[in-house]
């Protein structure tokens, strides 16, 4: 399977949105472009995306340089290290409730430990590792993978797609928020080793924090090579801290019973509200999971779930469990799991576990990021693909960049992880309620179970995170509003991408000219003087004439004595075989079709692919030889489908897609970019 190239040259890594009525996941209205790729600031077609063609057991079953055990411990690393840093602070906040009126009873510790329990194994193991990681979208996951599926399944619906845009908004507040707290919260753990630390709690976070993305263009796997082990050890620490404890009280075992969780929230009220928002930091952690499948595969994932975080994480609550019913007084139930000489170790090992919390998000907005281009939603960024084995682990140097700096401002900003808990929550709600919304569509249109039995599935998480949502809501005038302006202005942005593309090609497609029709009325004509040497027009659509090719003609009244129409294809495999390279296809009257073949892994080089074709009898002279590109000047129209403040928001956000030259690597004295203003 290949894709082509956008029209001005954005290879699909670097492009990477889907052409109109060639994916079934675009989610631009018909006739439209997926709005990544026509290049608004460049013109014409739009680009399909090179993805990560990976589908969803690849990495399990066939990637011999990463290997199966690798991508497992590497996910434990990467994927979960949001949710395994939970047992910190969860169960100690979720018994704040019960704590409240001074009398702590034997049921509510075993109540709210049964609520932590059912809400792992029916939120993060069955929907998550059970349902949703098989719901996948040519190997990748994520709530846009989900939104392409089911609203292709609906033809078109614009309320999915609404509903899309919004929950990825939100993730990307949750990828902000969550290295800021997890950060915080690990370096203010320093302070219980000695007070010293208290005032230098600020710089030494910021200073992490620049480090953790300064070592994200290495790559996932390199990340996960480090980040993996020592979450394992982290996961087998908490574990063993806690044994002693259950053998001691075996029976905290009963918390597995389900009677317990019911019981606690039918008796207490409005505090079992303010108790499930706390109950709910157990499972922050779960959307990135699923978002982070085209980094490792299924299997991998599902393994390191079920083989090792799942049991430690269970082991560990029991663990508190048992303590604060021995110890009711206890303030700090994980810490003091841990035997006086260990707590040093511990308080180090846990600092290092929540920096690595923030790897999940971060390598989980890559991958959302890198769909919102394949769907048109984003303008087309840099995506380096930073493994051979699995090209579903990608780095994007700008989205690394915004993350940052947002990152970097929120800690400034609250200073603490106290300031920030009551933002921490009301992001991954929503996401999670908007992936179970569009996960019954998928179920019901796509797997075509039928309305009834979709909904028996899906219904039970929509309750139950109905009422996470609402407990987290109760935060919103404490900080929970940070989310939610996050993503009311990333989902603005997005919108009008979406928007001022469609509104461009509608504009720009009244003029296309089919190619065979321009060859044959050339072959009639004697307006244009042919002149030596050869042009090279870039399109990502061969059956189109080039805008290029056309303004060409129109201005200088010339064609060249040969003339390529060349398009760019990205392959799902690392590299492409000399083989299968190139491929040329005359059309007549010097007019030639040209298809080159990338793999996933290499940088484009036309200039000098473009010699190969001397093997299959195509001569030129690679010095005499003009590269043409269409740059489209956007410019505000008085009465456009936006109003003003919209259409300079498109325009800022064409003006910094990727730039196509550098990529494909033309000499920039070879390159001649034909410019025309257009009104959006």
């Amino acid at each position: 399977m290949t894709q082509p190239a956008s029209p001005n040259g954005a290879s699909p890594s670097s492009a990477g949105a889907s052409p109109a009525g060639t994916s079934p996941a675009s989610p631009i209205p018909s006739g439209a472009p997926a709005a990544g790729g026509p290049a608004p600031g460049e013109g014409g077609p739009v680009a399909a995306s090179a993805g990560a063609h990976d589908p969803s057991d690849a990495a399990a079953e066939g990637h011999a340089k990463a290997g199966f055990w690798a991508l497992t411990v590497g996910s434990v690393g990467v994927v979960y290290g949001d949710i395994g840093t939970s047992p910190l602070y969860a169960f100690r906040e979720a018994l704040a409730p019960s704590r409240s009126d001074g009398i702590l009873l034997a049921e509510e510790v075993i109540g709210t430990a049964s609520l932590i329990i059912w809400a792992l194994l029916l939120i993060v193991t069955i929907k998550y590792v059970a349902i949703l990681l098989r719901m996948d979208n040519n190997g990748e996951g994520g709530i846009l993978s989900l939104m392409a599926q089911a609203r292709h399944a609906l033809g078109g619906s614009k309320i999915v797609f609404m509903l899309g845009l919004l929950g990825a908004s939100l993730f990307y507040g949750d990828s902000v928020i969550t290295p800021a707290i997890s950060v915080l919260s690990a370096v203010e753990g320093l302070k219980l080793v000695t007070p010293a630390f208290n005032d230098y709690v600020l710089p030494i976070t910021v200073a992490i924090i620049l480090g953790l993305f300064a070592v994200q263009s290495h790559g996932t796997a390199r990340v996960a090579t480090f980040f993996g082990p020592a979450m394992v050890v982290w996961f087998l620490a908490m574990a063993a801290a806690a044994l002693p404890h259950i053998a001691g009280n075996p029976g905290v075992l009963a918390a597995f019973n389900p009677w317990y969780a019911v019981h606690y929230l039918l008796g207490h009220g409005t505090g079992a509200l303010v108790a499930l928002g706390a109950v709910f930091l157990a499972v922050t952690g779960a959307e990135a999971l699923f978002a982070d499948l085209g980094h490792f595969g299924r299997r991998p994932i599902q393994v390191a779930w079920l083989g090792l975080v799942a049991p430690c994480l269970v082991l560990n609550y029991l663990g508190q469990t048992a303590l604060v019913l021995a110890k009711p007084e206890t303030t700090d139930p994980f810490y003091q799991l841990v035997p006086e000489w260990g707590l040093i170790p511990m308080v180090l090992l846990a600092t290092l576990a929540t920096v690595t919390a923030s790897q999940a998000v971060i390598t989980g907005a890559f991958s959302l990021s890198r769909q919102a281009i394949q769907l048109g939603m984003l303008p087309r960024m840099e995506i380096r693909h930073t493994s051979e084995a699995h090209s579903g682990q990608i780095y994007l140097p700008q989205i690394n960049t915004l993350l940052a700096l947002g990152v970097v401002v929120l800690a400034v900003t609250f200073r603490s992880s106290s300031a920030l808990a009551s933002a921490y929550g009301i992001a991954v709600t929503g996401t999670m309620l908007l992936t179970a919304s569009m996960a019954y569509v998928v179920l019901w249109k796509v797997v075509r179970l039928s309305p009834l039995v979709s909904a028996a599935i899906i219904m039970p998480f929509i309750v139950l995170e109905t009422l996470f949502l609402l407990s987290n809501l109760l935060k919103l005038h404490e900080g929970g509003y940070v989310p939610l302006m996050l993503a009311g202005g990333l989902m603005l942005m997005m919108w009008t991408w979406v928007r001022g593309v469609t509104i461009l090609f509608n504009k720009t497609r009244k003029t296309d000219v089919p190619l065979i029709e321009l060859v044959g009325m050339l072959e009639k004509s004697t307006s244009y003087q042919r002149v030596k040497g050869t042009a090279v027009f870039l399109t990502s659509d061969p059956e189109i004439a080039p805008a290029a090719l056309l303004h060409n003609m129109k201005h200088n009244k010339v064609i060249h004595e040969k003339n390529v129409v060349l398009t760019v294809e990205t392959m799902d495999r690392p590299r492409a075989s000399q083989a299968e390279r190139v491929r040329i296809e005359p059309v007549g009257f010097g007019f030639y079709r040209v298809v080159m073949r990338f793999g996933f892994m290499e940088t484009p080089n036309i200039p000098r692919t473009l010699t190969l074709l001397k093997r299959e009898g195509f001569k030129f002279d690679i010095m005499s030889t003009s590269f043409f590109l269409s740059r489209r000047s956007i410019r505000p129209a008085a009465h456009s489908g936006m109003p003003l403040w919209q259409d300079r928001i498109f325009i800022t956000l064409a003006k910094n897609a990727n730039d196509a030259t550098d990529f494909f690597q033309i000499p920039t004295g070879r390159v001649v970019e034909v410019g025309t203003q257009v009104t959006v």
